[in-house]
């Protein structure tokens, strides 16, 4: 479908879409072996200078929008699931100081995470605290013109990789989640060290690691706002990023089908190729009707959000929700359609798979995206009612 994208978003997409498919494609299967960061990638993403596509020009961006990282993480998923939420990965670091940030705070931080010079990540998951963003217990304690940081983070993507880093953490245990904070922390503070790097079923490029802080100390200057803004800090982040997460899932699916497509025109049964078959046909239009359909959310929502409309929980929730399960159902009907050969580590659909079902679960698993959307529709009829 045309989307209507100006001239400087096709300008984006085509050339995201081609270091994707020049340079990225060529490198998955040795990606996805040795499960290292993409540096060489990132670098070419960074060089293009793609990674402030979303950061306003006076801090070295470009000044477009959440569309326009929804566009790149698109293009990079269509190919490597890793890749894109690696890139993605380090606009969810950066977001929280381009929406609480000082100005000083923006002046340091900004030039180089636009430039990709500095990658970033957010840290608010810990073992006890997952889809409970409120349950964490890493705590920041006052101490003169410094925060002493102690406790521990997990399933931190680009934990390791990354050089900026905005952690969430409980300055007031008795106020609960009024109590938490937001702080930036650099790769390299005193206190500030790695744990393991996770194994995981997808996404095998993509860094996971722990986050530990013994008597880390940080700058008062690095609080993002004020003190007990953490939970606000992170929900705010996450109205804005979950598009991006929508976008990874879109373009899972997208190159899912495009493979399955491939594919059915090439597997010949019965003599004739298993495209010409009604029951392939009928799985082949209800996949690509799913893909096309989750890019109208994801593009619409994304576009709410660079219009302003601060009231965008409900509908961000409704394209992550919507887009990830899109990608789980089509990603798994290709592997359908490859019969056999599908299971095998040989051909490259069952990457998809795999990489598919992380976006139904990172930045708030699909029951809590149905339980944002369902809180939400009751205020609003809510207030609806009050207004008769």
């Amino acid at each position: 479908m045309d989307y209507l994208l100006s001239e400087e978003q096709i300008m984006v997409r085509d050339l995201a879409r081609k270091i994707a498919q020049e340079k990225l494609k060529p490198m998955v299967k040795e990606l996805e072996e040795k499960e290292e960061f993409p540096w060489a990638i990132m670098k070419m993403l960074a060089d293009a200078d793609l990674f402030g596509v979303y950061i306003d020009e006076k801090y070295g961006g470009m000044g477009a929008g959440v569309f326009e990282l929804c566009l790149v993480t698109e293009e990079l998923a269509r190919i490597c699931g890793g890749v894109a939420v690696s890139y993605a990965a380090s606009a969810l670091g950066t977001d929280p100081i381009i929406l609480f940030g000082s100005e000083e705070q923006k002046k340091k931080f900004l030039p180089g995470l636009a430039s990709g010079k500095r990658i970033g990540a957010f840290a608010v998951t810990e073992p006890n605290a997952g889809s409970d963003a409120g349950a964490i217990e890493t705590t920041a304690k006052k101490d003169g013109e410094y925060y002493i940081l102690n406790g521990l983070k997990h399933f931190i993507t680009n934990g390791g990789d990354a050089e900026v880093y905005v952690i969430i953490a409980l300055t007031d245990k008795s106020k609960g989640q009024r109590g938490s904070s937001a702080f930036i922390v650099e790769k390299g503070t005193p206190g500030f060290t790695f744990g393991k790097k996770e194994e995981k079923m997808g996404i095998r490029t993509s860094t996971t690691r722990e986050l530990i802080f013994q008597d880390c100390k940080v700058p008062k200057a690095n609080l993002l706002g004020k003190e007990g803004l953490g939970f606000i800090v992170t929900m705010k982040t996450f109205d804005q990023s979950r598009p991006g997460v929508a976008a990874q899932a879109l373009g899972i699916a997208q190159g899912a089908l495009d493979l399955a497509v491939e594919y059915s025109r090439q597997r010949v049964q019965f003599g004739k190729p298993i495209s010409s078959f009604q029951g392939i046909q009928f799985m082949l239009a209800d996949m690509a009707t799913q893909v096309e359909a989750a890019r109208g959310l994801v593009y619409s929502v994304a576009r709410q959000i660079d219009s302003g409309n601060p009231k965008v929980a409900k509908e961000s929730a409704m394209a992550k929700l919507f887009a990830s399960d899109v990608a789980m159902k089509v990603a798994t009907d290709a592997v359908q359609i490859y019969g056999g050969y599908g299971y095998m580590r040989e051909y490259p659909i069952e990457k998809f798979m795999r990489d598919a079902k992380i976006t139904q679960i990172y930045e708030g698993t699909n029951q809590i995206q149905r339980s944002i959307i369902a809180t939400n529709l009751i205020k609003e009829a809510l207030a609806a009612s009050k207004k008769k």
